[in-house]
């Protein structure tokens, strides 16, 4: 019994040195943790649980059939983060450079099928060359089967990927077609075709981390949602993710212990809004004075900066954000901050995460580039998403909320639940200004004429109570009782139940 309770033990310890002393050595070289060491950091101290550690390739062409090792380059298993449960696969580039293989494909498949039939969520981390080409077709089969399955869990269970190395070729869209994507500066990058590959077609001379690096993800293409300094900040903020998010689409929003009173008062809000109606203020201060104690996890900071997303929590319970930011483009919206918040609100509508709208939106942004971009469709996303959102949905207007976009921002005809403005509030069709000229267009050249027109218009309707008078706005609210107006309208909404027509799926404006 003692023999082969050590050759168990001998096993064990083969199968955890992955491609053996000296890959990892050169993984440490490159400031990247192995695939174990990520899984340690990852989930809480002995919780982890590994499946399928002994199983090897069964490729035999190319001498492969004299090196197998066991594991076949990805760990996997389940464990928990703060007590609550998740599966995790985690590639390791030590063995034949973390490619996938059918068998380690198959892997992946048997955890997030284990994630769907549990509710929970998954987490991916990538660091991998890509296929394995000694297999093949065989190799693109385990991708595809990957994809089916990434397709399946969406809006089921929350997946999130970590790009911790390479990610390119087919490898790319598994993680694509997950809810989050962080990636980690200097070490990770991804892309479809690489740097030799689009010089040779496009002759264009392009580094791998212009291409696909994570400043190029998170600023430009938008596919990553946020790049952190090395694998452990980024193990870490996951954990941060996961505290914030229900296990699956039949949980509710996890709640923790607060300490903050959900009656306090922000008297300093009162002055947060400019006298003058062009001047900027930082949405960002309001958004943390209405959360408990002060915290907020944004999700794309770097991208689309017109628009902030994220998440809070408003008596212990996650709260989804969206908010326009008057500080860049004077809070406009355009193609890439529709998209941008309509992913988001489509998220939270997936997993029943109520959302918070602040809004402060002149308009849409004007111009050719935004109209032959396609503006009417991208910014029709972001109405469609609240639109068919059945989640609570509470909105506070604190300035301008001119034109469509006062339509598109959760306004009380796409079903918002409360929509509340402060007295600074300006909802109109368009400013005073534009709007004077186009009705008294006849009066022009007399400025002092004009002026009036203008003051007069502002004095009519740029203010909130037009809209209240016909019930499209709640509740006018004083500015420092923000974060007890929404306290209580969350919780007078949580046993909201709405449903939409029975329909196979919707067809959003893609």
């Amino acid at each position: 019994m003692k023999d082969v309770l050590q050759q168990l033990e001998d096993r064990r310890a083969s199968a955890r040195l992955g491609g053996g002393e000296r890959r990892i050595d050169a993984q440490h070289a490159k400031g990247k943790l192995t695939a174990r060491e990520r899984v340690t950091l990852l989930l809480d101290e002995g919780s982890f649980e590994e499946f399928d550690m002994f199983m090897a390739h069964r490729c035999t062409d190319f001498g492969m059939e004299r090196d197998r090792p066991y594991g076949d380059g990805v760990v996997t298993g389940w464990g928990t983060i703060n007590g609550r449960m998740v599966y995790v696969f985690s590639q390791d580039f030590t063995v034949f450079g973390g490619s996938l293989s059918e068998t380690h494909a198959q892997k992946i498949c048997k955890i997030m099928d284990m994630a769907m039939q549990n509710g929970a969520p998954v987490i991916g981390l990538n660091d991998s060359g890509g296929a394995r080409i000694q297999e093949g077709v065989a190799s693109l089969a385990g991708y595809a089967e990957v994809f089916q399955r990434n397709i399946m869990a969406s809006g089921v269970i929350p997946q999130i990927s970590v790009i911790m190395g390479p990610c390119a070729g087919g490898a790319v869209y598994s993680p694509a077609m997950t809810d989050f994507i962080f990636m980690v500066r200097d070490s990770s990058y991804m892309f479809v075709t690489g740097p030799d590959v689009v010089k040779t077609v496009t002759n264009e001379h392009v580094t791998a981390e212009e291409l696909g690096g994570a400043r190029t993800h998170t600023t430009k293409s938008s596919v990553a949602d946020a790049a952190f300094d090395n694998d452990m900040e980024a193990l870490i903020e996951v954990r941060r993710l996961v505290d914030l998010l229900p296990l699956s689409n039949r949980e509710k929003v996890p709640h923790r212990p607060f300490f903050d009173d959900p009656n306090r008062v922000e008297p300093s809000l009162a002055t947060l809004v400019p006298a003058s109606p062009n001047q900027p203020y930082d949405m960002k201060e309001l958004i943390l004075k209405t959360a408990d104690e002060g915290d907020f996890y944004e999700i794309q900071a770097d991208y689309a900066k017109n628009i902030i997303t994220g998440f809070i929590r408003l008596e212990g319970a996650t709260v989804g954000v969206v908010a326009n930011q008057p500080m860049v483009l004077a809070g406009c919206l355009d193609i890439d901050s529709s998209r941008k918040a309509a992913r988001f609100v489509r998220f939270c509508d997936a997993f029943e995460i109520p959302i918070l709208t602040f809004v402060d939106v002149p308009g849409f942004l004007p111009g050719t580039g935004q109209e032959f971009g396609g503006v009417i469709k991208h910014g029709a996303k972001l109405l469609f998403a609240y639109g068919e959102a059945t989640v609570p949905k509470v909105t506070v207007i604190t300035r301008k909320a001119y034109g469509g976009a006062y339509d598109v921002m959760s306004s009380k005809h796409i079903r918002g639940d409360f929509n509340y403005a402060w007295p600074t509030a300006e909802i109109a069709v368009m400013g005073a200004k534009g709007a004077t000229e186009i009705l008294y267009r006849s009066e022009l050249g007399d400025a002092e004429k004009i002026a009036a027109r203008t003051r007069d218009y502002e004095a009519r309707f740029a203010n909130p109570f037009v809209a209240a008078e016909r019930g499209f706005i709640d509740e006018v609210i004083q500015p420092q009782s923000t974060r007890r107006r929404v306290c209580r309208a969350f919780a007078s909404l949580r046993n909201k139940r709405l449903s939409n027509p029975w329909k196979k799926h919707d067809n959003i404006p893609l």
